[in-house]
């Protein structure tokens, strides 16, 4: 299943795009960290990404855990 990302801001759907990111099931092999660091990724994305990350039944992936 691949799932569009939600609504989120003009600067982070752009540093989203920027970064590769095209469907929501890619943003489990990222940690929330990693995303914050993108040029115009904010708190407030974040906490959006992962609340709708959560309706699917993922999540980011988790700090110290191995990337495949």
């Amino acid at each position: 299943m691949t799932t569009d990302f939600p609504k989120v801001g003009a600067p982070a759907g752009r540093a989203l795009a920027n970064a590769g990111y095209t469907h929501l099931e890619q943003l489990t092999d990222v940690t929330e960290a990693e995303l914050l660091r993108l040029h115009g990724m904010g708190p407030k994305a974040i906490g959006i990404l992962r609340e709708t990350l959560t309706q699917h039944g993922l999540t980011f992936r988790n700090d110290g855990q191995p990337t495949s």
